[in-house]
Parts: C-alpha cells; sequence; structure tokens
C-alpha cells in the first residue's frame, strides 16, 4: 500500500509539521494502524479512504493512540490527494470521529472547516498557577485580559497566554506535570502563545499525554486560538489570520485561519499548504 510522509502547513520540504499519510488497500485493523503509526513515528499518522461517493474518510493515530480529529494530518491527507489527482479542487466531505468536515481545496491549498467551536471553561487562579510554573514562568508572565480557558475545534487543548515573544522561547516544559495536568483536565495539552505584530499570534503546542513533547504546526489548536482571541476582540469575522509555530523546533510553520458564521453560528476554518517530502511501498 501506498505511505507517504508530508510536510504540512509549509510551502518547502523539511519545513511545517511532517505527517505520515497512508492510503490502505484494504481494510486494516485498529492495531495494525497503531503499530504503523509507532513505526512511522510521526507525531500523527492518518489512514485515508476516498469513498464512492467522493468523501474521504480519515482516522488519525499518534505513536500512542488514536485521536478524533488533527488539523495538519487533515491538510497533509488532501493536498497528497490532490497532488495524486485522486480529487480535484472543490468541496470535499471529510467523514472523522470528531465530526463531519468540509474541506475545500484550491491548488495547492486547502482550507479546512473546524468541528464547532466550544469554550469548555476557564482555569481557577490555582490551576493557572500551576499551569504557568509547569513552564517554568508565573503569574506575571500573563498578560492582563487574557485568561487561560480550554477550547475545543474537535480537540479540547489550554489556551495558555504569554506576555510576549521572549517569554514564549524561554518556557521549558515540564513533561511529567503538564502530562498529568492534561489527563486531569481531559484535553490534548497547552497551546501557549503571544499577540503578534507582523502575524496574529507567536504559538508553542504541546501535547506531552500522547508522546508529543513538542509540535510544530497544529491545526485544531490554530482553529480553537483563532475562536479564543475573537471572544476576546482580537480576530474579526471574515479576516484572515496567521499563527506562526514551530520555532523552538526550527521548523517555522504558517498556519492560517478565519472566523465565519454558518447558519447563525460561529466556524472557524483552518488553512495552509503541504508537499510531499518521502514516498514509500508499505508492506504489510
Amino acid at each position: 500500500m501506498e505511505a507517504y510522509v508530508m510536510d504540512a502547513f509549509s510551502a518547502q520540504i523539511f519545513g511545517g509539521n511532517q505527517a505520515g499519510v497512508v492510503l490502505p488497500d484494504r481494510a486494516l485493523s485498529d492495531e495494525i494502524m497503531q503499530q504503523i503509526a509507532a513505526e512511522f513515528k510521526h507525531s500523527e499518522t492518518a489512514f485515508v479512504c476516498v469513498e464512492k461517493d467522493g468523501s474521504v474518510t480519515l482516522r488519525y493515530f499518534t505513536p500512542a493512540g488514536e485521536v478524533d480529529l488533527c488539523g495538519h494530518a487533515t491538510i497533509a491527507s488532501f493536498a497528497l490527494l490532490r497532488q495524486l489527482n485522486k480529487i480535484g479542487d472543490g468541496i470535499h466531505i471529510a467523514h472523522t470521529k470528531a465530526a463531519e468536515l468540509s474541506i475545500e481545496v484550491s491548488g495547492d491549498t486547502v482550507w479546512m472547516e473546524m468541528a464547532p467551536p466550544k469554550v469548555l471553561r476557564t482555569l481557577k487562579d490555582c490551576e493557572v498557577n500551576e499551569l504557568y510554573s509547569a513552564y517554568g514562568l508565573s503569574i506575571s508572565d500573563k498578560p492582563e485580559g487574557l485568561e487561560p480557558q480550554i477550547v475545543s475545534t474537535g480537540l479540547a487543548d489550554i489556551m495558555m497566554p504569554v506576555n510576549d515573544h521572549d517569554v514564549l522561547m524561554k518556557a521549558v516544559q515540564n513533561e511529567q506535570l503538564v502530562t498529568e495536568i492534561s489527563r486531569r483536565y481531559d484535553c490534548t495539552g497547552v497551546h501557549m502563545f503571544c499577540l503578534g505584530d507582523t502575524c496574529t499570534a507567536y504559538c508553542s503546542n504541546y501535547a506531552p499525554l500522547y508522546d508529543i513533547p513538542e509540535e510544530c504546526a497544529t491545526g485544531t489548536s490554530n482553529g480553537a486560538l483563532t475562536y479564543y482571541l475573537s471572544r476576546c476582540g482580537v480576530v474579526k469575522e471574515e479576516e484572515e489570520n496567521i499563527f506562526i509555530q514551530g520555532e523552538h523546533m526550527r521548523r517555522p510553520s504558517e498556519i492560517r485561519s478565519r472566523l465565519t458564521l454558518k447558519n447563525g453560528e460561529p466556524m472557524v476554518l483552518i488553512g495552509g499548504r503541504a508537499v510531499m517530502s518521502l514516498s514509500c511501498d508499505l508492506r504489510i
């Protein structure tokens, strides 16, 4: 069966966030898909099937287990299908465990509709102190008027604002403590950010609960951040936003987003490009 490595949220190889993409030639068990993801060792590997009606079914596995949705692996999958001429430009339906999503493909750019955005809760003061100390920071590193919240556009993440780019870059994660926090709050991880001047925000994303110490590009997390910032008055409806992520990892990524209304309800679109860096024949 065909297997690929894609660099998502990048226009050139060795940038952005790598995702495995597998196009199975037969039904695979969960155990086999888990083993393939562990062998690939990327943060997520997507297993992709183009259905007879033209829709696309996706499942996502990390080296540690299955997740309901992965933004960068979805962008990678649809960019690959377009490059292989398995789909064309236009609107496509993606079936995921998180939701049925609308994906727009236009040349080398893929726009992905996130699951309906939700604020799950705001962290309490004692929880905020623990969160910042888990990165060697203190409450003084939190900007006034922006509070840590758990937000979801398919996957729940803690939105963690910091004062500026210097604070973002000096943060050092206590993986064991962040794993415990993520498990306790039933969330994927922590999305740390500061507001930018030439971009909407600079970000770092951490998910040690899923054996991902840090990710250099995350669609779902920046979808959640888009909704969070819209509620704070930073992001405006229909404007295109730019998030820079992955600087810690020396793989800077550019993730784009738009907030719009669908049937009167807020909806977030995440956009980006992806390039193929490796292809192979997977024999199982």
